[in-house]
């Protein structure tokens, strides 16, 4: 089971990464806040000094096409907002 579904990149956690050293990520649901620090400090080799994690409900979507209206819903999903310690960041544009 993977803990850390993608990073979630943003301008807002762009800029909260730079100057706060807080970086978000998508995380499985189930997954326990040990489970998620242990999972961060293994992938990128850093540090981490707290977490917060939010659970999200899906958004309800609709469109209208020529044959009616299409409605459906977004999946929920659980963010988890890292801090890091001081001196320490992530590059999620190193490998590209």
């Amino acid at each position: 089971m993977a803990v850390i579904k993608k990073p979630l990149i943003t301008e807002k956690t762009t800029q909260a990464g730079e100057k706060l050293r807080h970086y978000a990520f998508v995380v499985d649901k189930k997954a326990a806040k040990p489970e998620i620090v242990a999972e961060i400090q293994k992938m990128y080799n850093v540090e981490v000094e707290g977490i917060s994690t939010m659970l999200y409900r899906g958004k309800r979507k609709s469109r209208f096409t020529k044959s009616g209206t299409i409605e459906g819903k977004k999946p929920n999903f659980k963010k988890a907002v890292v801090k890091l310690k001081e001196g320490q960041a992530i590059d999620f544009f190193a490998s590209i």
